[in-house]
């Protein structure tokens, strides 16, 4: 009775994916929270300080020309008006030949949105609206192409170190290689089994490609450095906001008219390649931490298992109650289920233990089956939210966290170990 009375989930039991989506969104404000208070500590003593010298500087220059508040005031704010159309103190490019509107439109595609550069007419903007879904989609499409790419070649690269080390493991001290038969009364059979269902750790894969963005970040770094004539920590600062498509604005690469001791088309074409480049690793290693996220969400998540086992009916179900899909279970209450073609997105090319083979390169016939799979599981899991029906129990296939994902979480958990059930 107590339970009943004191239990907020005695309604039923608590879905799995609202479960971590509460979880996480809670994270990300108290996220939010911390962000905020250090930024408010660090940099509001350099904002007053920035308004007192720019109001004594002011008040300087009005008494010292004897021009009116009002007058100068006006004056800055039609100041501001040009500098929002591009007009700045120093020579810079302009914004709207050819060169400068593709630099414009790759900052739109790519989600950057640097912001020096706007259009400013009716027809500009209302063109922008219609121009940047198209172009985000496919740009995003495409970090999603690029990303399943380079983990089939990191996974083909560490299985193929995996092979070598389990071909080293089962050679004898004479140097000969044991026969299949001799391997398979020993524990060579645990090892090819292995091996046959090997997939690369997701943790191993998030250091290769922190390892390539820190690369490319620190050569991009050298480049705008010796270009721009900006600091070397700077310019870090810089490659982190423009690969990660924050795009601050407040500075901004390739500005000038002309560069002096650089060919200025070669440093722009290199500009164009690295900040490319960098936004896809940053991309890729990106959806890399999410997964890690996940995975400590779901820690959490079966953490806070204990407290809501009273939830949970043991014997039977409820005779007026849908059963409900990945709800929080115990552990040992959590059944096995079968491989499914609607968690799984290319289910013959897994092996019988439900881990997809890692060191094999993706065909487009292979991906747009995975797509059109995917695409299914999401018209049918969106059906099932909107009339409020949740699939039965008998046709419930295996949940694994982001099992039968779409876009990059599906890539992910079909690439790499840890988004298995048993991890």
């Amino acid at each position: 009775m107590a339970c009943r009375s004191g239990c907020c989930c005695s309604s039923g039991p608590i879905n799995e994916d609202n479960a971590r989506f509460l979880l996480l969104a809670l994270f990300i404000v108290i996220y939010l929270l911390c962000g905020a208070a250090v930024f408010s500590a660090l940099e509001q003593p350099k904002e007053r300080e920035a308004k007192e010298r720019w109001a004594q500087r002011f008040e300087h220059f009005s008494q010292k020309y004897n021009l009116s508040k009002k007058d100068l005031n006006n004056f800055l704010r039609n100041y501001e008006e040009a500098n929002m159309a591009g007009i700045r103190v120093d020579a810079i490019r302009p914004r709207w030949d050819f060169t400068g509107a593709f630099y414009f439109v790759g900052t739109v595609v790519s989600t950057i949105g640097f912001g020096m550069t706007t259009p400013a007419t009716i027809g500009g903007k209302v063109f922008l609206m219609f121009y940047g879904l198209l172009g985000c989609a496919a740009t995003i499409l495409f970090f999603n192409l690029f990303l399943e790419r380079v983990i089939t070649v990191i996974a083909f690269v560490l299985k193929s170190c995996h092979e070598r080390r389990h071909n080293k493991a089962v050679l004898p001290q004479n140097g000969r290689r044991l026969s299949g038969g001799d391997r398979a009364g020993g524990a060579g059979v645990g090892k090819g089994e292995d091996l046959a269902g090997w997939k690369p750790s997701v943790y191993c894969v998030m250091l290769i490609l922190g390892a390539a963005a820190i690369l490319v970040s620190c050569c991009a770094s050298l480049m705008y450095s010796a270009a721009e004539g900006w600091g070397y920590l700077d310019s870090l600062y810089f490659c982190f906001v423009a690969f990660s498509t924050i795009g601050f604005g407040d500075m901004v690469s390739s500005q000038r008219v002309v560069y002096e001791g650089h060919a200025t088309a070669a440093y722009r074409l290199g500009n164009f390649l690295l900040i490319l480049t960098g936004v896809c690793c940053i991309y890729s290693l990106f959806n890399v931490i999410s997964i890690v996220i996940k995975q400590v969400l779901n820690w959490l998540l079966r953490r806070l298992e204990a407290p809501f086992r009273c939830c949970f009916p043991r014997r039977g179900h409820h005779p007026h109650r849908h059963p409900r899909r990945n709800v929080v279970v115990p552990g040992h209450l959590r059944a096995r289920r079968d491989p499914s073609i609607e968690t799984d997105a290319i289910n013959e090319s897994e092996t019988d233990n439900g881990r997809r083979m890692s060191g094999e390169m993706i065909s487009m016939r292979d991906f747009l089956v995975a797509n059109k799979v995917n695409l299914a599981i999401m018209q049918k899991q969106l059906s099932e939210m909107a009339i409020g029906h949740p699939r039965p129990a008998g046709s419930s296939s295996r949940q694994n966290g982001f099992s039968g994902g779409v876009g990059a979480l599906g890539i992910m958990n079909n690439r790499l170990a840890e988004t298995s059930v048993d991890r």
